[in-house]
Formats: structure tokens, sequence, C-alpha cells
């Protein structure tokens, strides 16, 4: 019998219960499971189900701790999984003990950005939280977690700039139903996970204003060069972007079932209002938010995006969607 590995995961929707379903099929693993609500907590430790995201996973809680301290969730791990929308995570870690994380290996599932300072999460973590380089990874897909609760076969990619850090997470997230692969990318590959939020917004409109297949795939075509226009502003590195963390992850996003953002855009195609958009999914949809962040970084960058501003003017400058794509076809190749 090996040492215990000791995980905290901070956040409580679909995709963190996803990430407690992966972890609790390795053997010699705790999990404190942090949740806002004690409500939430009472009724997995009656039930074994999460109450408001995927109900029909059993939480094995022989393995699975439920809570709403985050210090001593934290405290008693060695790896915290970060899977909180972008929106809400600074308040999230803000009751932590100063130096609380800083010999942790911290693991970010946000497909988002610290919101009004516009930088990355992994930064942010080095900044405020003095998080080792060496000790901080990301996880992006593709991968819905309404087809891991399902156990459909599964595929994780792990960023890093180490690659011992990229292999013990890689190892933890693979399972029976998931495999895992490394890349030595983080930046790339937030950036990467932050636009094709946006994209798959686009998209959803796109098909809320009955546009059709063929269009949809000159869309995420130039969409794909827009991610690498400006992921190449942000870090001159060699990257491929036909791999699947860059390129399958977009494609997942922008056209299954499952992605919030296309359905929130589609919404927005069809008349809705964001706040009744908002209001009817009751679940976020990251690429709202990922929209102005992108957005403003591009206002000093000044790369070429029309997709992205195509979405910014509809999503925040409420102008008509039909007339906003009407505009956007011309600037199409």
């Amino acid at each position: 019998m090996g040492e215990k590995t000791n995980i905290a995961i901070i956040g409580g929707g679909s995709w963190a219960t996803a990430i407690v379903k992966i972890l609790s099929e390795k053997e010699n693993i705790t999990i404190q499971w942090l949740l806002r609500s004690e409500d939430a907590v009472q009724h997995i430790l009656q039930f074994k189900h999460n109450p408001n995201y995927l109900s029909d996973v059993e939480i094995n809680l022989t393995k699975v701790t439920p809570t709403t301290n985050i210090q001593q969730a934290v405290d008693a791990s060695e790896i915290i999984i970060l899977v909180v929308p972008a929106a809400f995570l600074v308040n999230a870690l803000s009751p932590l003990q100063t130096g609380s994380l800083k010999n942790k290996i911290m693991v970010s599932a946000i497909k988002g950005m610290v919101p009004n300072d516009n930088i990355l999460f992994t930064e942010y973590l080095v900044k405020e939280y003095q998080v080792s380089n060496e000790n901080v990874a990301v996880i992006a897909g593709p991968c819905h977690a309404e087809e891991v609760a399902l156990e459909k076969q599964s595929f994780l990619t792990i960023g890093t700039e180490k690659k011992d850090t990229g292999i013990l997470v890689a190892n933890l997230l693979a399972c029976r139903y998931v495999k895992t692969n490394i890349v030595m990318d983080i930046i790339g590959l937030e950036y990467a996970s932050i636009i094709k939020n946006i994209v798959a917004v686009a998209c959803g409109i796109a098909h809320g204003l009955n546009y059709g297949d063929n269009f949809q795939a000159v869309l995420v075509s130039n969409a794909l060069r827009e991610m690498r226009r400006f992921i190449k502003h942000v870090e001159q590195k060699e990257r491929k972007y036909i791999q699947t963390a860059y390129l399958g992850d977009l494609l997942v996003t922008a056209y299954s079932q499952f992605s919030r953002n296309r359905t929130f855009g589609s919404m927005i195609g069809r008349g809705y209002s964001v706040k009744s958009a908002q209001f009817e999914m009751n679940m976020i949809a990251e690429g709202y938010y990922a929209t102005k962040n992108i957005y403003e970084i591009n206002k000093i960058k000044q790369i070429d995006m029309p997709v992205l501003n195509t979405v910014y003017h509809i999503l925040y400058e409420k102008k008509s969607p039909k007339a906003e794509f009407m505009l956007l076809t011309n600037k199409l190749n």
C-alpha cells in the first residue's frame, strides 16, 4: 500500500463533480471537496449525490469529505484543484491565510481570467499567493462533465512548465474512461481554453440566427486563426494548434449539445437578453466574461479578431445579432 495523496477540490459545479468522480476511481486518495453551501454538504453526506449538478453521479464518501471550510480543506491537502467560475475565484480564495498555497501543487481547471485585472489565474496564484511556477498545472479538454458522468471515453490535456508536475497530475486524472496527455505549455493552453468559449458563444449565436453548418465551419476555422494570432502575440512559442488541446477542445465546445457557452449564444441569437439567458440557464457561461477580458486586452494589442469583436458588440454594446453577423460574414474567408 502506497502513501495516500490528499487533494482539495475547490468548487461545487458540474465540472468539479466530474473531477471528484474521476479521482474517486483511484486508490490511496482522499478528497476534501469544498462547496459554498452547507445544505449541499449535508445533502451529499446523506444521499451521496450533488443536489445541484450531475445528480446521477454517486459520491464515494469513503474517499470524499464535503466541507465548507476552505482553510481546513487546503491545510489537509498537498494538491489543490480549482474548479470555480472565473468571476468568483478571487472571492472564494479570500478566506485563506497568507502563504497557505505557497508549497501546494495548484491545478487550474478554470476557463477564465481574473475580473478587471485581465490576468490568467496561474499568474494570479504566483503573484498573490507566492506559488512556484513549477508547482502549477492547468487542465484542458476536450472533455464535457456530462460525458464523464456517463463514463464515455474522454480525454484531458495537462499543461505545465515542469514535466514532473504534469506527470503527477496526468496520472491522477487518468482512469478507465479518461485518457490524459501532457503539453509543456501553460499560457497557450489557458488562453486557448478562454478563447474557445468566446468562439462557442459565437457559434451559438449563429445557430440561434439559423445559420447552417457551412457557415459554422467557416466561423470556427477563422476563429482558430484568431486564437493563434492572439496567443502568438502574447507568447512567442512554437505550438501545434491542430493538437487535441487546442483544436479538439475548440471543436467540442463549439459544437456539442453539452456546451453551455453554445447554449447561451443560441439563446442570444434567438432574441434573449443577456440577463434573461443567464437566468434561464442557471449556469455560468464563461464565454460571456471571457469576451470582455480578451476584448479589453486586445484594445491595447490591436490584433485582428473580428469574431471576438462581433461577440463583444452583441453582448456588451447590445447591438443586433443579425446585423453584426451580416457584417462579420464579409470579414470571414
